[in-house]
Protein backbone atom coordinates (compact mmCIF):
# COMPACT_ATOMS: atom_id res chain seq x y z
CA UNK A 1 0.00 0.00 0.00
CA UNK A 2 1.28 3.31 -0.77
CA UNK A 3 0.52 6.72 0.66
CA UNK A 4 2.13 9.46 -1.14
CA UNK A 5 3.52 9.81 -4.60
CA UNK A 6 5.54 12.46 -5.74
CA UNK A 7 5.63 13.52 -9.44
CA UNK A 8 8.67 14.63 -10.80
CA UNK A 9 7.08 14.80 -14.35
CA UNK A 10 3.93 13.07 -16.08
CA UNK A 11 6.66 10.56 -16.63
CA UNK A 12 8.40 10.09 -13.57
CA UNK A 13 6.83 9.73 -10.62
CA UNK A 14 8.14 8.42 -6.95
CA UNK A 15 5.96 6.01 -5.21
CA UNK A 16 6.48 5.45 -0.95
CA UNK A 17 5.27 2.27 0.66
CA UNK A 18 2.83 3.02 3.45
CA UNK A 19 5.79 2.37 6.24
CA UNK A 20 7.94 5.08 4.05
CA UNK A 21 10.50 2.17 3.76
CA UNK A 22 10.30 1.33 0.41
CA UNK A 23 10.33 4.19 -2.80
CA UNK A 24 9.10 2.95 -6.18
CA UNK A 25 10.73 4.73 -9.05
CA UNK A 26 8.03 4.93 -11.78
CA UNK A 27 8.94 5.16 -15.54
CA UNK A 28 6.04 5.86 -17.89
CA UNK A 29 5.97 6.29 -21.59
CA UNK A 30 4.13 3.20 -22.55
CA UNK A 31 2.85 5.02 -25.45
CA UNK A 32 6.32 5.00 -26.82
CA UNK A 33 7.66 1.81 -25.07
CA UNK A 34 8.81 3.52 -22.51
CA UNK A 35 11.64 4.82 -24.74
CA UNK A 36 14.02 7.22 -23.05
CA UNK A 37 14.41 10.74 -24.19
CA UNK A 38 17.04 13.48 -22.96
CA UNK A 39 13.95 15.16 -20.86
CA UNK A 40 13.31 11.50 -19.04
CA UNK A 41 16.75 10.74 -18.15
CA UNK A 42 16.86 14.36 -16.18
CA UNK A 43 13.89 13.34 -14.41
CA UNK A 44 15.12 9.77 -13.49
CA UNK A 45 17.76 11.44 -11.98
CA UNK A 46 16.11 14.42 -10.22
CA UNK A 47 13.68 11.11 -8.52
CA UNK A 48 16.90 9.14 -7.78
CA UNK A 49 18.13 12.91 -5.69
CA UNK A 50 14.85 12.81 -4.15
CA UNK A 51 15.05 9.28 -3.07
CA UNK A 52 18.53 9.48 -1.77
CA UNK A 53 17.35 12.30 0.58
CA UNK A 54 14.38 10.76 1.97
CA UNK A 55 13.68 7.76 4.59
CA UNK A 56 13.18 4.81 2.28
CA UNK A 57 15.47 1.81 2.82
CA UNK A 58 14.67 0.33 -0.51
CA UNK A 59 14.30 1.41 -4.10
CA UNK A 60 12.10 -0.46 -7.01
CA UNK A 61 12.41 0.93 -10.54
CA UNK A 62 9.26 -0.23 -12.72
CA UNK A 63 8.30 1.13 -15.71
CA UNK A 64 4.94 1.11 -17.41
CA UNK A 65 3.28 -1.35 -19.45
CA UNK A 66 3.16 -5.12 -19.33
CA UNK A 67 5.38 -6.32 -22.48
CA UNK A 68 8.02 -4.12 -22.35
CA UNK A 69 10.43 -2.48 -19.73
CA UNK A 70 12.12 -0.34 -21.97
CA UNK A 71 13.25 -0.33 -25.53
CA UNK A 72 16.32 1.93 -24.80
CA UNK A 73 16.85 5.18 -26.46
CA UNK A 74 14.28 7.15 -28.34
CA UNK A 75 15.73 6.67 -31.87
CA UNK A 76 14.04 9.74 -32.84
CA UNK A 77 15.41 12.20 -30.15
CA UNK A 78 19.11 11.00 -31.33
CA UNK A 79 19.23 10.50 -34.82
CA UNK A 80 20.23 13.88 -36.16
CA UNK A 81 22.61 15.32 -32.90
CA UNK A 82 25.97 15.97 -34.08
CA UNK A 83 28.93 14.06 -32.60
CA UNK A 84 29.46 17.01 -30.09
CA UNK A 85 25.44 17.17 -29.29
CA UNK A 86 26.08 13.43 -28.79
CA UNK A 87 29.01 13.79 -26.61
CA UNK A 88 27.76 17.01 -24.68
CA UNK A 89 24.28 16.06 -23.68
CA UNK A 90 22.82 12.63 -24.82
CA UNK A 91 25.73 10.53 -23.29
CA UNK A 92 26.63 12.61 -20.73
CA UNK A 93 23.16 13.31 -19.29
CA UNK A 94 22.44 9.08 -19.54
CA UNK A 95 24.93 8.46 -17.51
CA UNK A 96 24.54 10.88 -15.26
CA UNK A 97 21.16 9.72 -14.14
CA UNK A 98 22.29 5.95 -14.71
CA UNK A 99 25.70 6.84 -12.02
CA UNK A 100 22.77 8.94 -9.83
CA UNK A 101 20.33 5.37 -10.12
CA UNK A 102 23.54 3.36 -9.70
CA UNK A 103 25.17 5.71 -6.60
CA UNK A 104 22.06 5.31 -4.03
CA UNK A 105 22.67 4.48 -0.72
CA UNK A 106 19.75 2.25 -0.63
CA UNK A 107 20.10 -0.91 -2.59
CA UNK A 108 17.82 -0.98 -5.77
CA UNK A 109 15.44 -3.63 -7.01
CA UNK A 110 15.10 -3.53 -11.37
CA UNK A 111 11.36 -5.09 -12.17
CA UNK A 112 12.03 -6.40 -15.98
CA UNK A 113 8.51 -7.70 -17.05
CA UNK A 114 9.08 -7.23 -20.69
CA UNK A 115 11.70 -6.56 -23.22
CA UNK A 116 14.85 -4.79 -22.38
CA UNK A 117 16.88 -3.53 -25.42
CA UNK A 118 20.09 -1.48 -25.29
CA UNK A 119 19.26 1.70 -22.30
CA UNK A 120 16.65 -0.37 -21.26
CA UNK A 121 18.63 -2.92 -20.27
CA UNK A 122 21.51 -0.11 -19.07
CA UNK A 123 19.25 1.10 -16.84
CA UNK A 124 18.30 -2.44 -15.09
CA UNK A 125 22.22 -2.32 -14.97
CA UNK A 126 22.51 0.47 -13.04
CA UNK A 127 20.26 -1.01 -10.36
CA UNK A 128 21.80 -3.57 -7.74
CA UNK A 129 19.49 -6.62 -8.23
CA UNK A 130 17.20 -7.74 -11.53
CA UNK A 131 14.42 -9.47 -11.20
CA UNK A 132 13.33 -10.98 -14.46
CA UNK A 133 9.85 -12.85 -16.37
CA UNK A 134 11.23 -15.72 -17.65
CA UNK A 135 9.47 -14.47 -20.87
CA UNK A 136 11.18 -11.12 -20.89
CA UNK A 137 14.32 -10.33 -23.36
CA UNK A 138 17.30 -8.92 -22.66
CA UNK A 139 20.05 -7.69 -25.36
CA UNK A 140 22.42 -4.55 -26.07
CA UNK A 141 21.63 -4.33 -30.07
CA UNK A 142 23.59 -1.33 -30.90
CA UNK A 143 25.65 -2.07 -33.14
CA UNK A 144 23.28 -3.46 -35.71
CA UNK A 145 22.22 0.50 -35.67
CA UNK A 146 26.03 1.10 -36.56
CA UNK A 147 26.84 2.43 -33.06
CA UNK A 148 27.65 0.85 -29.21
CA UNK A 149 25.94 1.07 -26.05
CA UNK A 150 26.22 4.52 -24.62
CA UNK A 151 25.20 4.76 -20.65
CA UNK A 152 27.51 2.47 -18.87
CA UNK A 153 26.29 -1.00 -20.37
CA UNK A 154 29.99 -1.77 -21.66
CA UNK A 155 31.25 -1.83 -18.32
CA UNK A 156 28.47 -2.49 -16.22
CA UNK A 157 27.58 -5.92 -18.43
CA UNK A 158 31.65 -6.77 -18.22
CA UNK A 159 31.64 -6.20 -14.57
CA UNK A 160 28.50 -8.85 -14.32
CA UNK A 161 29.00 -11.20 -16.68
CA UNK A 162 32.23 -11.38 -17.58
CA UNK A 163 34.18 -9.92 -20.88
CA UNK A 164 33.77 -12.59 -23.22
CA UNK A 165 29.64 -12.87 -22.17
CA UNK A 166 29.65 -8.94 -22.62
CA UNK A 167 31.31 -9.16 -26.14
CA UNK A 168 29.34 -11.82 -27.00
CA UNK A 169 25.98 -9.67 -26.02
CA UNK A 170 27.28 -6.53 -27.33
CA UNK A 171 29.09 -7.46 -30.76
CA UNK A 172 26.28 -10.73 -32.10
CA UNK A 173 23.83 -8.43 -30.44
CA UNK A 174 21.90 -11.63 -28.96
CA UNK A 175 18.80 -11.31 -27.13
CA UNK A 176 18.82 -13.47 -24.14
CA UNK A 177 15.59 -14.85 -22.17
CA UNK A 178 15.23 -14.77 -18.25
CA UNK A 179 16.61 -18.11 -17.69
CA UNK A 180 19.80 -16.93 -19.70
CA UNK A 181 20.52 -13.81 -18.19
CA UNK A 182 20.25 -15.26 -14.89
CA UNK A 183 23.04 -17.82 -15.95
CA UNK A 184 24.91 -15.37 -17.03
CA UNK A 185 24.83 -13.28 -14.09
CA UNK A 186 23.14 -10.41 -15.49
CA UNK A 187 19.72 -11.27 -12.95
CA UNK A 188 18.92 -11.85 -9.84
CA UNK A 189 16.18 -14.14 -9.83
CA UNK A 190 14.03 -15.30 -12.41
CA UNK A 191 10.30 -16.26 -11.84
CA UNK A 192 7.05 -16.83 -14.59
CA UNK A 193 5.45 -13.45 -14.82
CA UNK A 194 2.70 -14.28 -12.47
CA UNK A 195 5.30 -15.08 -10.05
CA UNK A 196 7.17 -12.00 -10.69
CA UNK A 197 5.57 -9.71 -7.81
CA UNK A 198 5.89 -12.78 -5.46
CA UNK A 199 9.74 -12.80 -5.94
CA UNK A 200 9.88 -8.91 -5.63
CA UNK A 201 8.19 -9.20 -2.62
CA UNK A 202 10.21 -11.83 -1.20
CA UNK A 203 13.68 -10.15 -2.35
CA UNK A 204 12.58 -6.86 -0.95
CA UNK A 205 11.28 -8.47 2.72
CA UNK A 206 15.29 -9.50 2.45
CA UNK A 207 16.74 -6.51 2.22
CA UNK A 208 14.90 -5.02 4.73
CA UNK A 209 14.77 -7.43 7.09
CA UNK A 210 18.70 -5.99 7.99
CA UNK A 211 19.85 -3.02 9.96
CA UNK A 212 19.21 -0.03 7.21
CA UNK A 213 22.69 1.70 7.91
CA UNK A 214 24.21 -1.64 7.86
CA UNK A 215 22.62 -2.73 4.65
CA UNK A 216 23.46 0.76 2.93
CA UNK A 217 27.04 0.73 4.28
CA UNK A 218 27.38 -2.71 3.32
CA UNK A 219 26.43 -1.46 -0.10
CA UNK A 220 28.90 1.04 -0.59
CA UNK A 221 31.66 -0.91 1.06
CA UNK A 222 31.08 -3.30 -1.49
CA UNK A 223 30.95 -0.68 -4.61
CA UNK A 224 34.07 0.50 -3.34
CA UNK A 225 35.92 -2.77 -3.51
CA UNK A 226 34.87 -3.23 -6.90
CA UNK A 227 36.59 -0.08 -7.17
CA UNK A 228 39.81 -0.98 -5.89
CA UNK A 229 39.61 0.25 -2.73
CA UNK A 230 41.01 -0.95 0.25
CA UNK A 231 38.42 -2.79 2.33
CA UNK A 232 41.07 -3.11 5.76
CA UNK A 233 40.39 0.83 5.78
CA UNK A 234 36.47 1.40 4.85
CA UNK A 235 35.59 -1.79 7.11
CA UNK A 236 37.01 -0.38 9.86
CA UNK A 237 35.77 3.12 9.45
CA UNK A 238 31.97 1.64 8.33
CA UNK A 239 32.02 -0.52 11.49
CA UNK A 240 32.78 1.77 14.02
CA UNK A 241 29.78 4.20 12.72
CA UNK A 242 27.96 0.56 12.87
CA UNK A 243 28.98 0.40 16.25
CA UNK A 244 27.79 3.69 17.35
CA UNK A 245 23.96 2.22 15.99
CA UNK A 246 21.36 1.36 18.27
CA UNK A 247 20.24 -1.37 15.60
CA UNK A 248 23.92 -3.00 16.50
CA UNK A 249 22.53 -3.10 20.32
CA UNK A 250 19.38 -3.95 19.80
CA UNK A 251 20.70 -6.65 16.84
CA UNK A 252 23.34 -8.23 19.43
CA UNK A 253 20.12 -7.99 21.72
CA UNK A 254 18.14 -10.14 19.64
CA UNK A 255 20.66 -12.78 18.94
CA UNK A 256 21.05 -13.14 22.81
CA UNK A 257 17.46 -13.50 23.30
CA UNK A 258 16.85 -15.62 20.65
CA UNK A 259 13.91 -13.16 18.93
CA UNK A 260 13.60 -11.30 15.43
CA UNK A 261 15.52 -7.45 15.64
CA UNK A 262 13.50 -5.13 15.09
CA UNK A 263 15.58 -2.19 13.31
CA UNK A 264 14.80 1.64 13.90
CA UNK A 265 17.32 3.48 11.50
CA UNK A 266 19.14 4.69 14.45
Amino acid sequence: MSTATTPVTEQVTVEYSEDGHTATILIDRSAKLNALTLGLLEDLAAAAREVSASAARLVIVRTAGDKVFCVGADINHFADLSAAGMWRNWIATGHRAFDALAGLRQPSIAVIDGLAFGGGLELALACDFRVIAAEARVALPETGLGTVPGWGGTERATELAGRARAKELVLTRRQLSGEEALAWGLATAVAPKDALEQTVAKLSADLLAGAPLAVQLGKQLIDAAADGAPSRVLEALAGGLAAATDDLAEGVAAFREKRTPHFTDN
